[in-house]
């Protein structure tokens, strides 16, 4: 048996202006799972903490093995674990989509670097550790090996096989919540939003391959999880004091038939708590929304990412406007609130396509507009066609307007952007606070559309 710590070290960014906080079900799971091996775990989730607590706290754990999550937004504070954490750690493992796509960029500070989905990974890691034996059979790793050629000696990485997918996902066991603050994030979302929400993952990965995508944990697959199975952990994580479940998938209504087999059992136990999820536009009928809303769903959020057709093509999105309005529309109606995001400026965009998308936007019976500036995430076609164009590295708190930033070189500025991004988000809360004044109301917003229309249009 070993002691170990894994650490998901998410700090707020000074700039940061995201509402959302949502425990880390990744490192949950692998805790679960090296539980059941029988190891001594902790999880350190850092999104309460400052970063000094942080790391006083990792210290006082005294592990023998420290796994770290790393994304593409944590990359700083990962390696800052790293350095202070090493030299008192016999095993240190990073995880995650950003060692799993880039892992060079680890293995200097890191022991192994795990690729792609790690509950069996790390339980075999930790079995070679304990047995004092080489890592090198273990499937879907990176390491620094040493590497002998002229006489002299150095280290390369080197890399294991790939690690084949988890097909039965009703056998993984459940996240480890106990270990998570989840009264931290009981409280929090009470304040934010009302209601306490957690999240819960019912498959794994998604089949289509948008350009902008990074998938690389789960490798482009889908997996489900049988509806049987959700619903149980969904009783687990009520139990902790939550009172709405927010559905962490990719894409929650990939199979009608799962969805209204989960909607039937969340019936059946009479079950009482709302929920949301993240679907796609040409996944359901019309009538399965309605029988969403029967069995306490209350939001959907849909990725349109563009008001036009033409750049959902160059997306790979694989779906039409029509069928996006199509979809908001029978949500609304069926009683959803409805959500959907968008991408503005995407590399291809015009001036012409970007107002076509605010426009599109805006004239949909939308209760959330989410709209973000493009991001080339490693490992994504988006990235690998902007690459030679990446000017610097996303740094959290760097942008005075928020999270995003822009950092490869456009045709559009980032202060134009921003302006797209504000211009589109004015108006969609001018049109929900104007819908009661009627004929005066659509005037002010069309007056107000068509100058920062011409804004937009005059800014570099």
């Amino acid at each position: 048996m070993s002691k170990v710590l894994l650490i998901y070290p998410y700090f707020k960014p000074a700039n940061d202006r995201s509402v959302f906080r949502f425990p880390p079900l990744g490192v949950a799971y692998l805790a679960s799972s090296l539980i059941k091996a029988g190891h001594e775990v902790q999880i350190l989730d850092c999104t309460f903490l400052e970063k000094d607590e942080a790391l006083k706290q990792a210290l006082g754990f005294q592990a023998q093995v420290v796994g770290i999550y790393c994304m593409v937004t944590m990359l700083d504070d990962c390696l800052w674990f790293a350095r202070r954490l090493r030299s008192g750690t016999r095993l240190l493992l990073a995880g995650g989509p950003l060692p799993t796509c880039d892992p060079q960029a680890f293995v200097q500070d890191f022991d192994v670097v795990v690729r792609g989905e790690g509950e069996a990974t790390v339980v075999e890691l930790l079995q070679a550790f304990a047995d004092k034996k080489g890592y090198g059979t273990v499937a879907g790793i990176c390491m620094l090996a040493e590497a002998s050629g002229q006489g002299q000696s150095s280290k390369e990485m080197i890399s294991t096989p790939n690690r084949k997918f988890n097909t039965r996902l009703d056998r993984l066991p459940f996240p480890a919540r106990h270990l998570l603050p989840n009264q931290s994030y009981i409280e929090y979302a009470k304040q934010k939003y009302g209601y306490s929400i957690t999240t819960v993952m019912s498959t794994r990965g998604c089949p289509y391959h948008c350009e902008f995508c990074s998938n690389v944990i789960f490798g482009g697959t889908y997996r489900e999880r049988t509806a049987r199975n959700v619903v149980h952990e969904v009783e687990q994580a009520l139990a902790l004091g939550y009172e709405r479940i927010s559905f962490a998938d990719d894409v929650f209504t990939l199979n009608q038939k799962r969805v209204l087999e989960f909607c039937e059992a969340v019936t059946r136990r009479s079950l009482h708590f709302n929920w949301e999820c993240l679907a796609r536009v040409d996944s359901l009928g019309d009538a399965t929304y309605v029988r969403m809303y029967n069995a306490s769903c209350r939001r959907v959020y849909f990725g349109i990412e563009s008001g036009d057709d033409s750049i959902l093509m160059l997306m790979n999105k694989k779906i039409t406007t029509e069928e996006a309005r199509h979809a908001v529309i029978a949500a609304h109606q069926a009683g959803l609130e409805v959500g959907a995001f968008f991408i503005l400026f995407y590399p291809g965009d015009t001036n012409q396509t970007v107002l076509n998308t605010l426009h599109f936007a805006n004239t949909l019976p939308l209760d959330y507009l989410g709209l973000s500036m493009p991001y080339p995430l490693p490992g994504t076609p988006l990235y690998d066609r902007v690459k030679d164009k990446i000017y610097r590295d996303w740094r959290p708190g760097e942008s005075v307007f928020g999270s995003h930033m822009l950092i490869y070189k456009s045709e559009f500025s980032e202060t134009k952007m921003w302006f797209g991004m504000i211009k589109g988000r004015g108006q969609f809360e001018i049109a929900r606070r104007l819908q009661r004044w009627g004929k005066i109301g659509q005037l002010v917003l069309r007056f107000t559309e068509k100058v920062t229309d011409w804004i937009l249009l005059h800014l570099r």
